[in-house]
């Protein structure tokens, strides 16, 4: 009996072993407890941010997660992080109505997706129960409604998988942006799991970076980043539609 007590407590411990590795092969800002825990795997993973851990490209991850909270600031290859500078209010007749401008200091929102629109479009419900369009910040993804675009339809499907109806998402603002669109949406990253869903979209093929008459969003260089690198992978629609 001892000896198949034995081998059983090794095949437990190679089972552990070798199931680890997969585990970790995607983490998510949920997967930790603290901001502090998630930033300690942020810098063991090393450059390039692996994981999706870090939204807005600023060297910390999670940042939406409970403290402790890390001070150890990873920056990306070639960038040194900087404070972001603090948002000074605009007058409402500085705000571009179609899409550009100030909409003054940076919001965040905690929201609950009721529907998916298109690749670049949610409806989610606020935390005053009222619905929502909000179109992502910085990404444009091919057209399904009206006219059927190449690369349309996966766009959708990948935004469902990230934002699925009923999930709960961060909204943030950008102060160099406006706060609603032409069409009443408000502008928004979106933040899901942890990720910055646009970022993911980017990084999958699914968007391409979009700036709105030429005036960048904060977030920019680090889209661009990962646009390049998926280009040059070939990811999504950079093989299917956009060559």
């Amino acid at each position: 009996m001892r000896r198949i007590a034995l081998l059983v407590l090794a095949l437990l411990c190679a089972s552990l072993l070798t199931t680890q590795p997969a585990a970790a092969a995607d983490m998510d800002c949920g997967d930790f407890p603290t901001q502090a825990d998630a930033q300690t795997f942020f810098v063991a993973a090393g450059p390039g941010d692996p994981h999706l851990l870090d939204g807005d490209g600023d060297g910390s991850a999670c940042e939406s997660n409970p403290c402790p909270c890390s001070s150890t600031i990873v920056p990306l290859v070639g960038q040194t992080p900087t404070p972001a500078p603090t948002p000074t209010p605009a007058p409402t007749s500085n705000t571009d109505p179609y899409g550009s401008g100030n909409s003054g200091p940076t919001r965040r929102d905690r929201a609950v997706v009721v529907g998916v629109t298109d690749g670049d479009t949610l409806k989610v419900r606020m935390a005053d129960g009222v619905e929502e369009y909000v179109r992502l910040i910085g990404i444009d993804t091919p057209e399904v409604h009206g006219r059927t675009e190449c690369g349309g339809a996966a766009a959708s499907r990948a935004m469902k998988r990230l934002a699925p109806v009923g999930s709960r998402v961060l909204l943030v603002s950008d102060s160099t942006q406006a706060d609603r669109d032409r069409y009443d949406r408000l502008l928004r990253y979106v933040e899901g799991r942890g990720r910055d869903v646009g970022k993911v979209q980017i990084a999958t093929g699914q968007a391409q970076v979009y700036v709105y008459r030429n005036d960048p969003f904060r977030r920019t260089d680090a889209y661009r980043r990962v646009e390049s690198r998926s280009e040059r992978l070939g990811r999504g629609s950079w093989t299917r539609c956009w060559r």
